[in-house]
């Protein structure tokens, strides 16, 4: 008997498409890699980590991340951090997610490209077998480390290709930072089959959007909630059933939306925009995949089966093997209707 939404979302088989690797370390997975490395500068108590994840704006935001990217110095950091994270999403019933993750950000820190592949591979795989969970990887370049980032991050992805690798994308700070710099990468990226994922929207203005789609190819958007001030362009994200990796909460930590009441998530799904409810960096902003759901659903409020079928967008929109989508998408029609008795 499901007693409230809050429980009825944390037993809802899930999948997540916007939710990045190190953004994803636990607490106790950051203070312990602190105490690694104490040079990093970052807490290794885990009560002081929740006052240094407080953000003055998206700048401030980049830069302790970058000072938590820091902790990652070898192959056993990032196997252990792979591996926790997918243990922390098992716990919220995420059935598949496509990690972000940025290869040029260790790599550039002294760790040899095929030894972080295989770090993240063995994590993949192991997690796959003892947790249940189907990992994806997205390699995404550090926009705010230039041209140099994109080529090793294009080199890596186009050469080394682990089984695990789906998609190619953009993160980092939008502004200053153009897309259309980095199109000759996602060409060489998309050109082996990998699907285009940029972010684009949040803390800059619809073009940014158009710039993705039209320059950069994307077949999904990372935030994408500018979109709003654009009609013709919601009609055709609409259309397209490109769809919106949307983080309610990150929107919030990073500045990038004054209040969650201000949110432009149910102007988006108004508009017909194939939605996607994400985490992000989900220790960092104080929040999990189920709260981001609970806030969807008050926010375009949603009964169990409205949030059953956004539960559905995740799935649909991502770029999981057939059989994975039909498992979870199963899993998730079993769960409705065991809910409706």
């Amino acid at each position: 008997m499901i007693s409230s939404i809050t429980d009825f979302i944390a037993g809802l088989p899930k999948a997540e498409l916007h939710v990045h690797h190190v953004g994803s370390a636990s607490p106790r997975i950051v203070a312990e890699l602190a105490a690694r490395h104490p040079t990093a500068g970052v807490p290794a108590d885990v009560e002081k980590l929740a006052e240094y994840f407080t953000f003055s704006d998206f700048a401030h935001f980049i830069q302790v991340y970058l000072s938590v990217v820091d902790l990652i110095r070898d192959a056993d950091d990032v196997r252990t951090l792979t591996y926790e994270v997918a243990r922390d999403m098992t716990a919220q019933n995420i059935r598949y997610a496509e990690l972000t993750i940025t290869p040029y950000s260790s790599v550039n820190r002294g760790i040899p490209a095929e030894a972080f592949l295989e770090a993240i591979e063995d994590a993949r795989l192991a997690a796959e077998s003892e947790l249940g969970i189907v990992l994806r990887w997205c390699f995404d370049i550090p926009g705010e480390a230039g041209l140099p980032s994109a080529e090793e991050t294009a080199r890596i992805a186009t050469t080394l290709t682990p089984e695990g690798l789906i998609s190619f994308g953009l993160g980092g700070p939008e502004i200053g930072v153009p897309r259309g710099q980095f199109a000759p990468y996602f060409d060489q990226a998309r050109a082996i089959g990998l699907h285009s994922v940029p972010h684009a929207g949040e803390t800059t203005g619809p073009e940014t959007i158009w710039d993705s789609i039209r320059l950069l190819g994307a077949e999904r958007i990372g935030h994408g909630t500018s979109a709003t001030r654009d009609p013709e362009l919601l009609r055709y994200l609409a259309e397209h059933q490109i769809a919106l990796e949307v983080s309610p909460t990150s929107n919030l930590a990073t500045r990038a939306v004054g209040s969650l009441a201000e949110h432009p998530l149910p102007d988006l799904v108004k508009a017909g925009v194939l939605v996607t409810i994400n985490s992000d960096d989900p220790p960092m902003f104080s929040t999990d995949l189920n709260r981001e759901y609970g806030i969807a659903a008050d926010l375009l409020g949603l009964d169990e089966a409205g949030i059953g079928a956004l539960a559905k967008n995740a799935v649909t929109a991502s770029f999981a093997p057939d059989t994975v989508k039909a498992d979870v998408l199963h899993e998730i029609d079993t769960y409705l209707a065991d809910c409706a008795h």
